[in-house]
């Protein structure tokens, strides 16, 4: 018996981030566009080939993307809405870039579209906007030109495509409202979607993959029934005179338990269910429900989200169980390896005793062979096999020892600590009085832009070019001039820019025990971003003071009240890769233990306002609302709450949450008892607003003014109308005005300008509210 494999997705910057650095240079104009494709093409053969190489079956084609899939969906499905139609580019690409980047020069001035989190992963997507007037159709032909672009290497592949069901739902009105699922623009979505289909049949394609994850959310009213419209349309097109294609639906994120009946009725010819974080609910629907004798059930059983290697006894047995329903079983990656490094190779300074701990994308579709392979054996086969001998090696036994003192920490935890007196409203007003700060306060949400030299200075220090003190010199510099030029425009809270940290995680895991750094461990994050995160090897605690020395010396650089820059615990622990022996909710509170010692040194240091960003908050809520509270946010809370309880009245908390839809939990934020919390906003329209009134918001909030982003430049009436809308439905006293994210990755000339705007806006609005 020969099991088919399946990798769901690859990624798709590249070993060394050769996708970022060439659409960068690119965006500079110091590379063609030629030069971006040359570099594109060369990325989906090697990935191509290394997939090959390992024996995968299904490898996927269309997972590459210039941006994001979600992008190349919109505009594969024709929904480009007319302000970026206007610049009227020679090129696809250019359009593409206006749509996720926004766009101002000689063409036009045009804001990008809104961009969200992909679920609960870190990877953020660009929302779809479908205008009343849009035309529907097949537009483009980039599914099948990188299809016939693997075929002439020698690769056969499988095509992947965001679902239809996924895309709509995922979509939005210009309006920032949910579509109305009208016949006719279902009817035309389905239609594209089932002539690629009877297309890829015609090309002789075997399997097409069609993402569909928002199944695993729960579902509303005429959900299911959207669903079955859709594909009722599509799934007739695998067969036609040229030939005939076979369709697998991949779910992944969670289970589809609620609609499994349904989706097994339809017949798919593949079904792809995540068995790690939909393990036990997928499992329970076959057991009830079975599987349909046309479907072969792809088991996700890799998990695409971790960096942890596979307990291939633990894969085994899954597919053992699936095996009790039926014999058509493939074995496959749960989700795309997107969310993943490229490979642990070069990571040699980690030690080969820790680095065998682990599998980033490489590995992963090495794990998926293995397990295909091993499963093909009989029980003497398997208690034979090198490979699982050597897999079950690693899980045997203990990886890391406790830590005694952060135990001990632990256990001598009470409600009390947990309870910051006295209550809000009255430290509001004692902080009032005691900051001094105008009506609108204006501030930034923390990082100044990092320019070459900060970065050249920062690896001279790593490679031991320079020594300690010249590296604080320079830097210290670099803070002055920060700090002079915000006095200049006129910001009320300042910030010292954070020139220091490499990023707002790993600076942070670099002064804590029990982390591990890698040398080339990037993941995609949004376009070119890349991220790099730490792992959580052992017990966290705080090794030693990690900002407060910086805070200090800015703040005794100026009489301006300096905002001294925390990451949150919940933060921390989801932009890295958290431990798998011990539960989420632990790490979380040892990470507030470590940072609710830096926030009191902070305070003793002179630091009155101390800003603890969020940002990941909502990343990991649960999808199910079932299991918001039991399982994320009756921690994550509290977590927040031990971090700041300590403080005195007089000194102001703040957080910072970007990207993510915050109505739904608004008044849990609020119970995270800071005093200001900052919002982005402006690529969501402000929709944020209407919660915050309706929710009776107590926490001072600023909704962020204008999108950083993005390298236009708003203008001083864009944030004025911007504030305007906000006080239409919070109180004026509430109200801070800052940007929607830090400016870490904006440039000096459109971050100076924009904040100047930002400034005379909130002075212009003040003196017409007298």
């Amino acid at each position: 018996m020969t099991v088919l494999t399946s990798v769901a997705g690859f990624p798709r910057i590249g070993q060394n981030r050769e996708l970022k650095r060439i659409i960068e240079s690119y965006w500079k104009g110091a590379a063609t566009l030629d030069e971006v494709r040359s570099t594109a093409r060369s990325l989906r053969a090697r990935h191509w080939q290394l997939q090959a190489s390992a024996g995968i079956d299904l490898i996927a084609s269309n997972d590459f993307s210039y941006y994001d899939q979600m992008l190349d969906t919109a505009i594969l499905l024709n929904a480009i809405p007319q302000r970026y139609r206007r610049l009227a580019f020679d090129n696809p690409e250019e359009t593409l870039f206006a749509m996720a980047r926004g766009y101002q020069g000689e063409r036009g001035d045009v804001t990008a579209l809104p961009m969200k989190k992909w679920f609960t992963t870190n990877y953020h997507y660009l929302v779809p906007e479908i205008e009343p007037q849009a035309t529907i159709r097949l537009n483009g032909t980039k599914p099948f030109d990188e299809y016939l672009e693997a075929r002439s290497l020698g690769v056969e592949t499988k095509p992947v495509l965001i679902g239809p069901y996924t895309f709509l739902k995922l979509a939005r009105t210009p309006q920032a409202e949910e579509l109305d699922y009208d016949q006719g623009l279902v009817n035309a979505v389905a239609d594209v979607y089932a002539q690629i289909v009877t297309r890829f049949a015609e090309l002789g394609a075997a399997w097409v993959q069609i993402d569909e994850p928002y199944l695993v959310l729960d579902k509303e009213p005429g959900d299911v029934e959207l669903f079955k419209s859709l594909y009722a349309r599509i799934l007739p097109a695998r067969t036609g005179k040229a030939g005939t294609v076979r369709i697998l639906l991949n779910t992944y994120f969670g289970h589809i338990a609620d609609v499994y009946e349904t989706v097994n009725l339809l017949g798919f010819d593949g079904l792809g269910l995540d068995l790690n974080e939909g393990r036990d609910e997928n499992l329970a629907a076959i057991e009830r429900y079975g599987v349909n004798s046309a479907t072969t059930i792809f088991a996700g059983v890799v998990n695409g989200r971790n960096i942890w290697r596979n307990d291939y006894t633990a894969s085994l047995a899954l597919i053992d169980q699936l095996r009790e329903h039926t014999a058509d079983v493939a074995v496959s990656t749960a989700s795309s390896l997107l969310h993943v490094p490229f490979s642990t190779q070069g990571e040699d300074a980690l030690g080969e005793d820790v680095l065998r701990h682990f599998a980033f994308a490489v590995e992963k579709v090495g794990e998926t062979a293995d397990i295909a392979a091993l499963s093909e054996l009989d029980a003497a086969g398997r208690a034979t096999s090198p490979v699982l001998a050597a897999n079950r090696a690693l899980f045997d036994g203990t990886r890391t020892a406790a830590d005694p003192a952060v135990v001990a920490r632990l256990a001598a935890l009470n409600d009390a600590d947990f309870v910051r007196q006295p209550a809000r409203e009255q430290r509001q007003r004692e902080q009032r009085e005691a900051l001094g700060l105008p009506l609108l306060p204006t501030t930034t949400i923390g990082s100044f832009p990092q320019t070459g030299d900060i970065r050249a200075e920062r690896a001279k220090l790593r490679h031991g070019d320079i020594d300690q003190a010249a590296y604080d010199a320079f830097m210290k510099e670099r803070i002055d001039e920060c700090i002079r030029r915000q006095e200049e425009i006129g910001l009320d809270v300042l910030v010292h820019g954070e020139f220091e940290r490499n990023d707002m995680v790993e600076y942070f895991g670099q002064n804590l025990n029990g982390f591990l750094f890698t040398r080339n461990a990037w993941v995609q994050s949004y376009g070119t971003r890349c991220v790099k995160p730490p792992i959580v090897w052992g017990d966290v605690s705080r090794a030693n003071p990690i900002t407060v020395a910086w805070s200090a010396y800015a703040q005794s650089r100026t009489d301006h009240v300096m905002k001294g820059m925390l990451t949150g615990p919940v933060t921390i622990l989801n932009w890295s890769w958290p431990r798998e022996d011990i539960t989420n909710e632990e790490q979380t509170r040892q990470l507030a233990l470590a940072i609710r010692d830096e926030v009191l040194d902070l305070e003793a240091a002179g630091i009155r306002v101390i800003q603890i960003d969020e940002a990941a908050l909502r990343e990991k809520l649960p999808l199910r609302r079932s299991d918001w509270h039991k399982k994320y946010l009756d921690w994550a809370i509290p977590a927040f709450r031990l971090v700041h309880s300590a403080v005195k009245p007089t000194t102001q908390i703040h957080t910072h949450m970007c990207y993510s839809e915050f109505n739904d939990i608004i008044r849990d934020i609020d119970a995270m008892d800071a005093d200001v919390i900052s919002f982005e906003a402006s690529r969501g329209d402000l929709v944020v607003l209407d919660a915050i009134h309706d929710a009776d918001f107590a926490t001072e909030a600023g909704p962020g003014v204008y999108d950083i982003h993005s390298p236009r430049i708003p203008s001083e009436q864009e944030i004025e109308e911007r504030i305007d809308e906000i006080l239409k439905k919070m109180d004026v006293e509430k109200v801070w005005i800052n940007p929607d994210c830090g400016l870490k990755t904006r440039g000096e000339a459109e971050t100076w300008p924009s904040l100047e705007h930002l400034v005379a806006a909130a002075k212009s609005v003040r003196a017409r509210l007298g």
